[in-house]
């Protein structure tokens, strides 16, 4: 097939394997279009400030909709300048079965369907979905892969960290239900019934809906709450081992690629002489 001058251009700006490093200018206004259709679809459901502006926020959703479907029917165009789609249709059909095209085809499936408001809104909402797709080259999806590769080495000291946090919590929740299940039928009558006050109170958030009320429960809870500060700690400090160890992987990768760009860039010049 013959290299389109204006599809290539514009399979350069859109595709971001083919741009290369980072964001492309016109994905850069994708994302920010992305952005704004989500705060929309946000302060849509606050009756206070949606009340009375229906019809704007119709035509923002139109407008926004409208963009998306554009930038589909292109990049369903532009597709087969990439050698797996090169073919005109089986080609293109290829690519719109893919997961990224999916995820491009729902963004626009409220205005294909006619249906706008709080029926699409989970539609919407995985719009959020297309600026992780194309962000996934760059800076951002380094850090992502160093991120995900330090916590796979860290895989076994949080999952023994999250087998002793589960095994307390439900210690925990049998002994309070032990002792505080006559004087509180409601919240402590059965072990899930305790199980929620034993993860709101592991997790530090405390609601205060449900708490013991007799002499030993309280006693037990005490402990409870001293372990769990142990507990979040650990799961806490391998996260933290992680992120550091992500860091320094960036690093050192960042300090080798500079030498070797250099190397290159010196004999690319010794070559023009």
């Amino acid at each position: 097939m013959l290299k389109h001058p204006l599809r290539h251009r514009l399979y350069l700006q859109l595709e971001p394997a083919a741009w290369g490093y980072g964001l492309s200018p016109t994905n850069w206004i994708i994302c920010t279009l992305i952005l704004l259709s989500f705060v929309g679809a946000i302060l849509e459901t606050e009756p206070s400030i949606s009340s009375g502006e229906e019809r704007v926020i119709r035509v923002l959703e139109l407008f926004f909709s409208a963009a998306f479907i554009v930038e589909y029917v292109i990049r369903a165009w532009v597709c087969v300048e990439d050698r797996r789609y090169r073919s005109p249709v089986l080609g293109r059909l290829r690519y719109l079965i893919t997961p990224a095209a999916l995820i491009d085809l729902v963004a626009v499936l409220p205005l294909l369907f006619g249906v706008l408001g709080a029926q699409t809104l989970m539609l919407r909402f995985i719009r959020l979905l297309r600026i992780a797709r194309l962000a996934q080259f760059g800076k951002l999806s380094r850090s992502v892969r160093y991120l995900a590769d330090a916590l796979i080495s860290r895989r076994y000291e949080l999952s023994i960290s999250m087998v002793l946090a589960a095994t307390v919590i439900m210690f925990a929740s049998i002994l309070l239900y032990l002792v505080e299940k006559d004087a509180q039928p409601e919240a402590f009558g059965s072990i899930p019934r305790a199980m929620w006050w034993a993860v709101i109170t592991f997790t530090t958030v405390g609601y205060g809906d449900v708490y013991p009320v007799t002499q030993m429960g309280r006693l037990l809870a005490g402990l409870a709450a001293l372990a769990s500060v142990a507990l979040v700690a650990m799961p806490t400090g391998i996260m933290a081992a992680a992120f550091s160890d992500a860091m320094q992987r960036g690093r050192h990768e960042l300090d080798d690629e500079v030498p070797d760009r250099q190397n290159k860039e010196n004999k690319n010049k010794h070559l023009d002489d």
